[in-house]
């Protein structure tokens, strides 16, 4: 399954890219950005690619996307990290297309970016994929630094319940949206609803 989507969807996407980079204006050449500047934009990618991952995952758990797309992924309850390429072509596809088109898009609004940018990006999105899908918590891991960064607690409970969790890199959109999966997601529900509860019981004396 991982090499069918390497080969009928990463591959042609390897073949079209740099064509498709000239043509909507990003730089190719010398002089390279700053560090800073590249450590800028990969942030700014991180962000877009959440915001993309976390609706289109959500829809992928919708019972026909669910059944006829997303289900191969979820072959694996307990994932490592290989399972992080183990999906459908058509997921493949959909949830990827947040890693090359939100900085094309960037790229076509601001004419501000460089191919070297961008590649740094692709790997920086690789391993973040196989570290959330490895099962452990390193002691390295960004979770430990950033407490609003994912990590692979965050997705092994996705994998073990099948529902919730749905962010790719950080945990807003999930706490926002209250989608969030676990015990300890659960407990801050109750704990709101108490608090809740306790508030009108006492509007109501």
């Amino acid at each position: 399954m991982v090499l069918l989507s390497h080969f009928t969807v990463e591959l042609p996407q390897i073949w079209v890219f740099h064509p498709m980079a000239v043509f909507f204006g990003m730089a190719t050449g010398v002089p390279f950005p700053p560090l800073w500047k590249i450590a800028m934009h990969i942030a700014i990618f991180f962000v877009i690619e959440d915001a993309w991952h976390y609706w289109t995952h959500r829809a992928m758990h919708w019972g026909p996307l669910y059944r006829s797309v997303h289900k191969i992924h979820h072959n694996y309850s307990a994932p490592f990290g290989l399972a992080a390429e183990y999906a459908s072509p058509i997921e493949v596809m959909i949830l990827g297309a947040g890693t090359v088109l939100g900085p094309i898009a960037w790229c076509a609004v601001t004419g501000d970016l460089h191919i070297l940018t961008m590649y740094l990006w692709i790997v920086c999105r690789l391993f973040q994929a196989i570290d959330a899908h490895s099962g452990y918590e390193f002691p390295w891991s960004l979770h430990h630094f950033l407490p609003f960064w994912a990590g692979a607690e965050h997705h092994d409970v996705h994998h073990e319940r099948f529902i919730g969790n749905y962010a790719s890199s950080f945990r807003w959109w999930d706490f926002v949206l209250d989608t969030e999966a676990g015990p300890e997601a659960a407990k801050a529900r109750r704990e709101r609803k108490l608090a809740k509860d306790a508030k009108k019981a006492k509007k109501a004396q």
